[in-house]
């Protein structure tokens, strides 16, 4: 028998090592894939509830903005899915929202009982777990915080349809489940034409589904320490706190902005009682957080609304969760570097912890990516359709920040057009560092510095 030479065999494990994907490679090759097949599955036949099946864009689109968890559709989800292509449609949101890194590590684990270090180091990256040895029990806790707060959002809105609404229990079950589903990912599909704009006066639909949002933009992080840690706030990490900070400001924030501005508004909040306007424009604010539900007509907003809802949108939630946007992290890191230049202090101090420089130079880069995307974004969108600004920039953020609000207008827009939404969509669900870490294959380590030179700022 021929034996290979050592310098052959060395050859060969390098070939092999240099075609193995970087984590942050493979996160984004595995949604990719997952939209590949969602897509497939919804062009066939037995997806649509007509005649014929589904055209390549509307099933790119509906599988994307189901895998991004965002929620924007150019088809009537009741109407135009089948029971078969709503639980694709399920599916693909449950993928989507857990991750499909930490599923493949489930799936290993199931089988397996063991992950290599290769899936510990995807799963790392996608949960933004701290180190490799508590993977396996982060991706257990990911998915059984996620089985219980759906169930939980479940229980309620199935007594509700029963009791309240006359559905029967099978009817109430499948409601229940999908719209459980789609508001802890924060996707925002419905099983209803107008969303939830029949429920605006029901707190026991509104509500649970708000609460779930709320939980699910925290990030499985947070949760997970104030599951451990919920009596010792002194324990918690910086992000932890920055997180809960920001998101109790900006719903606070959102509610009274949209709230005031709405209230006489006969569109909208006009012409609800005033326990229900505030209800409302607390659910509205609750959407931003990149979930993409309307109990009131979107389109019929004041532009003044629509803008604050842009910056709502952009931010979105916390990281390493089912939210999307730049995240209330790098937004909070941002606000706390200038108010550190404000002051003339020379170390950002946030909750009695220094903020590593590195953690500047990732949020000024993912906000500057982040604008870039979405400026050229719009601007494509205006030169496709004709849209004004104000339409045009309300789609394009809501797609980037996967939140899935819509003006009216995606329905209506040109193939070109909504390709455009589907690369925003899944752009703003990987996040620009991802994407561009993905790209970078690995880390420059430069041996020489510059001199320091200060050019004028301002």
């Amino acid at each position: 028998m021929r034996r290979r030479s050592p310098e052959v065999s060395a050859r060969r494990r390098s070939a092999v090592v240099r075609f193995r994907l970087h984590p942050a490679q493979a996160v984004v090759v595995g949604f990719g894939a997952a939209i590949a097949a969602g897509t497939v599955l919804l062009m066939l036949p037995i997806a649509k509830a007509g005649p014929g099946g589904a055209s390549f864009v509307e099933a790119l689109f509906t599988a994307t903005s189901a895998v991004c968890v965002t929620g924007l559709v150019v088809v009537d989800t009741p109407t135009y899915w089948s029971g078969f292509g709503q639980a694709v449609i399920l599916l693909l949101i449950q993928l989507g929202g857990l991750g499909i890194m930490i599923f493949a590590s489930l799936i290993g684990l199931l089988l397996a009982r063991k992950l290599s270090v290769r899936s510990r180091l995807n799963a790392a990256t996608e949960a933004k777990a701290l180190g490799l040895e508590d993977v396996r029990g982060v991706v257990r806790g990911i998915v059984l915080i996620s089985v219980i707060i759906e169930a939980a959002v479940f229980v309620p809105l199935f007594l509700r349809f029963v009791f309240q609404y006359g559905y029967s229990p099978g009817d109430a079950a499948w409601h229940s489940v999908f719209h459980a589903v789609s508001s802890f990912n924060n996707a925002g599909f419905s099983l209803y034409g107008d969303s939830l704009m029949r429920f605006v006066a029901d707190p026991f639909i509104c509500l649970p589904i708000a609460i779930a949002i709320i939980l699910g933009g925290l990030g499985f992080p947070v949760i997970m320490q104030l599951r451990r840690e919920f009596r010792h706030p002194l324990h918690w990490a910086m992000n932890t706190k920055l997180v809960l900070a920001a998101t109790a400001a900006l719903l606070v924030a959102g509610t009274v902005y949209i709230t005031v501005i709405e209230w006489s508004n006969p569109a909208t909040l006009g012409r609800l009682d005033p326990a229900v306007r505030v209800m409302a424009g607390f659910f509205q604010s609750v959407q931003t957080r990149t979930a993409g539900f309307n109990s009131v007509d979107i389109g019929a907003l004041h532009d003044e609304t629509w803008l604050g809802m842009d910056v709502l949108m952009f931010i979105g939630g916390g990281p390493a969760g089912t939210a999307g946007g730049i995240k209330v992290t790098t937004f909070a890191v941002l606000f706390f570097i200038m108010l550190t230049e404000l002051r003339g202090e020379g170390a950002v101090n946030i909750f009695g912890k220094r903020l590593s420089r590195a953690v500047h130079r990732q949020a000024i880069t993912v906000v500057l990516i982040a604008v870039a995307a979405v400026v050229a974004g719009t601007g494509a969108i205006m030169l496709l359709t004709g849209e004004n600004l104000d339409r045009a920039l309300f789609e394009t953020v809501s797609a980037f920040g996967t939140v899935g609000l819509s003006t009216g207008i995606t329905t209506d827009l040109s193939d070109p057009a909504r390709v455009v939404l589907v690369l925003m969509m899944f752009l703003g669900r990987l996040g620009p560092l991802t994407l561009g870490s993905a790209i970078a294959l690995r880390e420059r380590r430069i041996l020489y510095e510059y001199p320091k030179e200060r050019p004028a700022i301002g």
